[in-house]
């Protein structure tokens, strides 16, 4: 089961020194970036090819737009043996990240109006 934490979660694991790992299209990167330190690009269509330039004994925060490609390619990771304790993905991805403020390259507004768009639902557990 894929360990699911939201873009403030994300900062907290990135402080521990974990890495986020883009999964996303050399296009889309162009379009809207993250603008963090420890940061891996790898897109999702190469992740089997690619899985071993990651290092597997630290924190990795997959994202993507929306957390559905990280959702999938944390899935895959796990299965190739990844440690479930050790890995996560960003709920909501770069679309809740931008929501939240938080540094990013490029022109947040090709994400379009992101008002209201997230919401606690009154449960108060938003991050």
């Amino acid at each position: 089961m894929v360990q699911e934490i939201c873009p403030t979660q994300s900062r907290v694991w990135m402080k521990r020194g974990a890495w986020l790992v883009d999964v996303r299209e050399a296009f889309e990167l162009k379009q809207l970036s993250f603008n963090v330190d420890r940061i891996i690009h790898m897109p999702l269509r190469e992740l089997l090819q690619r899985f071993r330039e990651l290092p597997a004994d630290q924190e990795l925060v997959l994202v993507c737009w929306n957390g559905s490609k990280s959702h999938q390619a944390a899935t895959v990771l796990i299965q190739l043996g990844f440690d479930t304790k050790l890995l996560a993905n960003m709920r909501n991805g770069l679309e809740r990240w931008v929501s939240k403020g938080f540094p990013v390259l490029g022109d947040p507004s090709v994400l379009g109006d992101l008002s209201g768009k997230f919401t606690c639902g009154g449960k108060g557990n938003c991050c």
